[in-house]
């Protein structure tokens, strides 16, 4: 269903049954907790992780909103922090939040850099990006990194034969690589840069999806009507040439 009517259903999924047994007597706890489980399995079948999201959290929130849910205790609220935390651990706030990669972001990827034979993906969510990179390199060698454990998981049962690990993309080595790709925010793209200089060799490449490093001319950039522009860089060997100038 075109959004946002996938929404709008969990809405109603839950509202309908909390109003059924409201009605027929049944406790705000009890009722609360029944009517978000229907309202969350309805959410499910949205098509991102944002729309679920929002489809799961718009009856619960619309209750509060209302004072619908007066005779709830207060902690009850602080319930849903306990898999966000799970999902999004605090030590991976200062990274990019889970906005998945589109699938045909990468396209004309290949025509640049060639033939990578091991692709890391450092910081792969929920696997998008590595779906997005399998298609232009199937038979490449595709590593995975996710620090937080549910979205390893699932990125892993989502990419059968890609080798997901959970683990810290900066404590990592990306060493042996020959092609690194990211999906950061603006303010981590200096360190990533920095990072690929010091552990890529001469040849390899680093791909930022939609954010630029500051100050530093990338050797391509893709861009096309709706989609979000790919820079291309050689970390390596900017910084060894850069090195080399002033002995020139």
């Amino acid at each position: 269903m075109p959004w946002p009517l996938p929404a709008l259903c969990a809405w109603a999924a839950g509202w309908l049954p909390w109003l059924a047994l409201r009605h027929a007597g049944v406790d705000a706890l009890p009722a609360f907790a029944l009517a978000g489980c229907a309202s969350g399995a309805v959410a499910w079948f949205s098509d991102s992780t944002w729309r679920r999201g929002i489809a799961a959290a718009g009856f619960p929130l619309s209750l509060l909103a209302l004072g619908g849910v007066g005779s709830l205790p207060a902690w009850l609220w602080l319930l849903p922090l306990a898999p966000l935390l799970a999902l999004y651990p605090l030590r991976a706030w200062r990274d990019a939040p889970v906005f998945p990669t589109p699938a045909d972001a990468l396209q004309g990827l290949d025509g640049i850099v060639g033939q990578p034979q091991r692709v890391l993906d450092a910081g792969c969510g929920l696997g998008h990006g590595l779906h997005a990179l399998q298609r232009l390199w199937p038979r490449a060698a595709l590593v995975g990194i996710e620090w937080s454990a549910p979205l390893a998981w699932a990125a892993r049962w989502r990419c059968r034969g890609v080798d997901v690990r959970r683990g810290d993309m900066w404590q990592a080595s990306w060493a042996g690589h020959d092609l690194v790709y990211l999906f950061q925010r603006p303010e981590s793209m200096a360190r990533a840069f920095a990072k690929a200089a010091a552990e890529l060799s001469r040849e390899a490449w680093l791909v930022s999806l939609e954010f630029a490093v500051p100050g530093v001319k990338p050797v391509a950039c893709l861009q096309g009507p709706g989609r979000k522009p790919v820079w291309v860089y050689r970390p390596a060997a900017d910084q060894r040439s850069t090195r080399a100038a002033p002995g020139r």
